[in-house]
């Protein structure tokens, strides 16, 4: 006859703790390796239905992989020389900005000397303060970028080979579990595969949208290169939460170089207020999140655990991460708690207050 062991709470909630503390520990030591393996393997996602049409077209696997990842490459390097050249216009107009600036830049330092009393020396410091931090800061985003471009030239390689070796990735996750629980599992990677792709091409979706409109509202203020400030602004707010106050930045910045007075600074802000409300009510909910629905509290809890552990990378993976447990969660009887959750459904009433309900009444 065997015995089931039972754990105390307070056993089994540390043992939890120290196991979610080591798994946190593995990932930021690790960040170097796991994070291009994350985006392959949502690059691989993203481009699967690609590759089983060409190969319900008689195309060989390691060929259609290979043609869907030489388009994928070619529409990005379209996306980056439309980026380029916008940047070439911009660069041309470099010197009269930095002149525009300088200006600028002394009459808020009379400004802060004659209204708000601070000396020239006190200004002095705090600037020779700034460009100490801004190295250091300089320094280290130079390591930063490096790791990116090493992650943009493994990343083909590693969703090539995630696409090769899918048939056996997939066996691996049947063959882990025991036969009963098949089924579970096939709904759960059909669920992931489903909750990925939309999430990856909604996200694309909005930032076209967003993209369009950032431009289309620059145009109309009139505000000089509109289309890559309105691209970057759209790049930017695929960051949760603080993209769309960074992507404000610099539209509002190029316009107090080349125009007079406020008026063109306000109409940014007011118009970019009025995008970011149709991106938060609209796009998001019915375009991006159709599939991750996560609550607003616990996504902004794993943007910002992500951006500690991964840095920006690990903000961007947050969202479609924690949306993949949320699927499991929900397929395992003991952790459907968790799935509810995080879900977005929030129920009328707590369980206590129907259970007093039901004591009240069994006592009256």
């Amino acid at each position: 006859m065997k015995s089931t062991r039972t754990y105390p709470f307070y056993f089994k909630s540390t043992v939890i703790l120290f196991g979610l503390i080591l798994f946190s520990c593995v990932l930021y030591f690790l960040k170097g390796i796991f994070t291009p393996l994350a985006f392959g393997i949502l690059l691989a996602i993203l481009l699967n239905p690609v590759v089983s049409w060409m190969e319900d077209k008689k195309c060989p696997k390691p060929l259609a992989i290979l043609l869907t990842l030489i388009l994928a490459i070619v529409i990005a390097a379209g996306l980056c020389y439309l980026f380029y050249t916008q940047f070439l216009s911009f660069s041309s107009q470099l010197p009269a900005f930095k002149k525009k600036g300088a200006e600028l830049f002394a009459q808020f330092q009379q400004f802060l000397s004659s209204e708000a009393g601070i000396t020239t020396a006190r200004q002095s410091y705090y600037i020779d303060q700034g460009k100490q931090a801004l190295q250091s800061w300089a320094g280290s985003s130079l390591g930063t970028v490096a790791t990116t471009m090493g992650t943009l030239f493994i990343l083909p390689v590693y969703a090539f080979l995630f696409l090769y070796y899918k048939n056996l990735l997939v066996n691996f996750m049947y063959e882990i579990f025991l036969e009963q629980n098949s089924e579970d599992v096939s709904a759960v990677l059909t669920q992931t595969k489903k909750a990925v792709q939309s999430y990856m091409i909604g996200l694309l979706l909005e930032a076209v949208i967003v993209a369009c409109l950032n431009a289309s509202a620059l145009l109309i203020l009139g505000v000089k290169y509109a289309i890559l400030l309105g691209a970057m602004g759209a790049v930017l707010n695929i960051l949760p939460f603080i993209g769309g106050i960074l992507a404000i930045i610099p539209p509002l910045l190029i316009a107090t170089i080349t125009k007079n007075g406020l008026h063109t600074q306000v109409g940014i802000i007011i118009t970019y207020m009025v995008i970011q409300f149709i991106d938060n009510h609209f796009l998001v909910p019915y375009i991006v999140s159709a599939k991750v629905k996560i609550n607003a509290l616990i996504s902004i809890i794993i943007v910002l655990m992500g951006g500690a552990v991964w840095g920006v990378a690990g903000m961007f993976l947050s969202i479609p991460f924690i949306g993949v447990l949320k699927i499991i969660f929900d397929r395992v009887p003991d952790l459907k708690p968790w799935g509810k959750l995080l879900g977005d459904q929030v129920p009328a009433g707590h369980k206590g207050q129907m259970w007093n309900k039901i004591t009240r009444k069994v006592i009256s």
